[in-house]
């Protein structure tokens, strides 16, 4: 029986928690765009596709390990791809998850409600 006050046996406050529950791809995509890291990252590649690593740790100021960590979280989010080419990892752009995103909490603000209010607005500062 545990009485109040003591503590107990191999329980701490400071654990981490797990979740199981699947992350949404959403969820993943705004975390990597939130970084304005990895918003370059992204520029570079649509600029041009195809870079290595070294490639694209040479326009960064920060350590081949950072740039690695920085390239894995936009992976997971879907938003880089990778191929082998020999010895070399390639990184490709691959836009499809920010059109989702575009198209899911973006364009639906666009619409002609919005559009309508805009060119209200227009109307009455002129």
């Amino acid at each position: 029986m545990i009485t109040r006050g003591e503590p107990l046996a191999g329980l701490t406050c400071d654990q981490m928690v797990t979740y199981f529950e699947a992350v949404p791809d959403d969820d993943r995509v705004f975390k990597a765009l939130a970084d304005p890291t990895r918003r370059f990252l992204l520029d570079l590649l649509f600029a041009r596709d195809g870079r290595t690593l070294t490639e694209l740790e040479s326009e960064l100021e920060m350590s081949r390990f950072g740039v690695m960590k920085h390239l894995r979280v936009l992976e997971e989010a879907g938003l880089v791809v990778t191929r082998r080419s020999g010895r070399e990892k390639l990184h490709f752009l691959n836009p499809v998850p920010i059109r989702l995103i575009h198209d899911r909490w973006i364009d639906k603000y666009t619409e002609r409600h919005a559009s309508a209010l805009a060119d209200l607005k227009a109307e009455l500062e002129e």
